[in-house]
């Protein structure tokens, strides 16, 4: 899967794409291939507060609950719904429809410093190569 050049991406598999003042935040196409066939998915509400580098809800698969890691800080305006019925369009979706929260940000500083879609791509063909050796 070609990953959008127009996101940023973090060492834990989420992705942020910025514009202005909001963002939006989902979980890359390496981590939904990773967990598996999505069940469940936790989101905070609009109005929470969202830490970077803290967790901010919770994916549940067949294979294991992951924890998602917030690429920068900002309030919740809208958590994606249309997961609560249907988490597996996690699986088929992971950068467009399957978007997790959408968010003001409250400090935008940092983002810059995730990677962009070539340096995320090079880090998880990194991660395949350490998993075969």
């Amino acid at each position: 899967m070609a990953y959008p050049k127009t996101y940023r991406y973090t060492k834990e598999h989420e992705w942020i794409e910025v514009k202005g003042d909001l963002a939006t935040i989902g979980i890359t196409d390496y981590a939904q291939h990773e967990l598996g066939d999505v069940v469940f998915v936790e989101l905070p509400k609009p109005g929470a507060k969202i830490e970077t580098g803290k967790s901010f809800g919770t994916v549940e698969s067949v294979k294991a609950v992951s924890e998602i890691y917030a690429p920068a800080a900002g309030e919740v305006i809208e958590a994606n719904a249309e997961l609560q019925n249907t988490p597996e369009k996690i699986n088929t979706d992971p950068h467009g429809a399957a978007w997790l929260i959408k968010i003001r940000l409250i400090n935008s500083t940092g983002i810059s410093d995730l990677m962009d879609a070539a340096a995320y791509e090079a880090y998880i063909a990194d991660k395949g190569k350490e998993a075969s050796a």
